[in-house]
């Protein structure tokens, strides 16, 4: 039974090991790039309920 647990620790840890990488290598940059595109952005002035009359 004290196999089972060791195996089970590391079947875990390995998937949050996994998940970690997965998030640092491909939702971190994602996010970042998202966030830079939408301040490089420019910014409207009028809403589009202003402009329509």
């Amino acid at each position: 039974m004290s196999i089972f647990g060791i195996v089970t620790f590391l079947l875990i840890g390995g998937m949050a090991f996994w998940m970690l990488l997965f998030l640092m290598g491909f939702v971190l940059p994602f996010w970042i790039t998202l966030g830079v595109f939408e301040m490089l952005r420019p910014k409207r002035i009028y809403e589009e309920e202003d402009t329509v009359h």
